[in-house]
């Protein structure tokens, strides 16, 4: 089961349990479900599609910083992961130096969405992209 599967599912379960459940005409309680999965579905899309619009707007900026603030920040991040679990104990073991520089929690974070982000997202888009053909 995909991610946006999953994702979709956790919302759709208890609500279609409840349409199961108040709904006696077996056909009406499947087209409901059917109108609630397209309009969740839709949604979904629709705020896909903002975001990226956003990310492509700022990609056709003007400015070389507008166009990649995004990806510097996330490879700063990571620089600073890296060098905290891979660099700093290698050459602390090593040489008996290793700088470890702080991430604030919120960094860290930062970076679990902008990866969790990517990740989730084009797994979306291609779970949805895969429902609409299957319509």
């Amino acid at each position: 089961m995909s991610i946006a599967a999953k994702t979709l599912s956790v919302i759709t379960d208890p609500l279609f349990s409840v349409i199961d459940k108040a709904v006696t005409d077996k056909d009406e309680a499947a087209r409901l479900k059917h109108e609630v999965q397209t309009q969740l579905i839709d949604a979904e899309n629709s705020a896909l599609k903002s975001q990226m619009q956003v990310i492509l707007a700022e990609a056709a900026g003007e400015s070389w910083l507008q166009r990649n603030w995004r990806p510097i920040l996330m490879l700063t991040i990571v620089a600073i992961v890296a060098n905290n679990y891979l660099i700093a104990p290698y050459l602390s073991a090593m040489f008996g130096v290793g700088l470890q520089l702080e991430l604030p929690e919120r960094l860290w974070d930062l970076m679990t969405i902008g990866v969790g982000g990517y990740v989730t997202g084009r797994s979306l888009e291609k779970g949805i992209s895969s429902w609409q053909q299957g319509k």
